[in-house]
């Protein structure tokens, strides 16, 4: 008999021969492992390993994750489908992580020692630091790297695990009958501890800009799964693949966001926001969260990066809403530099990918934990006590 592991949810069971799936949570073979033969992976690098394989001619999961041109996820883009690559060349893509290598901190080491406290609000939900899962979706078109359930229960547990939320997106194959972020987002957020009492919802449902009336009835399908906040990818109207699978996406007026907003209780996110106009009118629609992003470089080329734009955004905005940004942030003095920049919290995308394709949940767990590591020694070595006390003095 061998001991089978699931990455997922930790359960371990023994067995003659590889099961199927995980008889508690249901996640596939693939995220079993058998604990005689092999190690659990302990480090980002030895999930990145697992990934690289998997991911084989999308993603070869590289130290520097940059767009360049000598990049697999890019140099095979042009004219075709762009994978985990960006729009046109790629310079949107690359934007994101140059404005962020070009910003420098400011090194303070003589004062009272401290011990930087990481955390922070969301929604009035507490995070252990100020980093969540991006809405990413559709890896189970990428060579079939893992079903796609078990993905979304992958970054939701994972996000969970490490003291933080995933949220989840949407795609062409997702339907308001057929959704396998919302099924996963009503198991895990309904989810109840062993003595009965219910666990907080630490997911969150993000969809694409489509009709009105489409958009309603997901909203209320999140609501009946316990997600916390609700929100649209905005810039998801330049989605061509939804349109020719017969969902087809809208660009949103002030009044369809209004619209939204007043129909749920939940607060409300608009994604994909990269000028102060756009975040000015998500605002007087009602928004809470504004999160500045320009879908990783996926949707437009020749766009700033987000680093370049969220100051300006902030500026306008800092106090009404919540603020998140995403694009280029790959290491926790990234994500210190985007809150000094003035975001409240950022998003990882591609890394989260990453990590659930290599070890699912665990694997989520894994590099969340180190990048809260990173930046709570950023904190420390940049003189900072809280996050609400970061800002852009710390930057050179």
């Amino acid at each position: 008999m061998s001991k089978w592991y699931c990455l997922n949810c930790s359960d371990e069971q023994e067995r003659d021969s590889r099961p199927d799936s995980c008889s508690v949570c249901g996640s596939d073979a693939k995220l079993m492992i058998n604990r005689e033969d092999v190690a659990l992976p302990g480090t980002p690098e030895d999930v990145r390993d697992i990934a690289r394989k998997r991911l084989k001619g999308l993603c070869a999961a590289y130290p520097f994750c940059d767009g360049g041109f000598d990049k697999v996820c890019q140099k095979e883009a042009y004219g075709k489908p762009i994978g985990f690559g960006g729009a046109g060349q790629g310079r949107s893509f690359a934007a994101n992580y140059a404005s962020l290598m070009n910003i420098r901190l400011k090194m303070r080491v003589v004062g009272d020692h401290i011990e930087p406290d990481t955390s922070t609000e969301f929604l009035g939900m507490k995070l252990d630091f100020p980093v969540m899962g991006a809405s990413t979706a559709g890896i189970e078109k990428y060579n079939d790297a893992m079903p796609e359930r078990d993905f979304c229960r992958a970054v939701v547990r994972g996000c969970r695990d490490a003291g933080t939320i995933g949220w989840r997106g949407d795609t062409w194959f997702y339907t308001p009958d057929d959704n396998p972020a919302l099924d996963v987002l009503k198991d895990e957020n309904l989810k109840k501890d062993i003595d009965g009492t219910a666990l907080p919802g630490r997911g969150i449902a993000i969809f694409k800009p489509r009709s009105q009336d489409v958009l309603k009835r997901l909203i209320t399908l999140a609501e009946e799964a316990g997600c916390p906040a609700v929100g649209l990818d905005l810039d998801g109207c330049g989605s061509t693949i939804m349109a020719r699978h017969g969902q087809p996406v809208f660009r949103k007026s002030i009044n369809d966001l209004t619209e939204l907003v007043r129909f749920t209780s939940l607060p409300f996110i608009t994604k994909g926001i990269m000028s102060v106009e756009d975040a000015l009118a998500c605002a007087d629609a009602g928004a809470s969260v504004i999160s500045v992003s320009n879908h990783g470089g996926r949707v437009l080329d020749s766009t700033p990066g987000v680093a370049e734009v969220l100051p300006e955004i902030a500026s306008a905005l800092k106090g009404r809403v919540f603020i998140t940004a995403d694009g280029g942030i790959r290491t926790g003095y990234d994500v210190l530099k985007m809150i000094a920049l003035g975001a409240d919290a950022v998003l990882l995308g591609r890394d989260v990918i990453r990590a659930a394709v290599g070890a699912g949940a665990l694997g989520v767990k894994i590099h969340m934990e180190h990048i809260k590591k990173v930046f709570k020694k950023a904190m420390f070595m940049t003189g900072q006590n809280s996050v609400k006390g970061i800002d852009g003095s710390i930057l050179c």
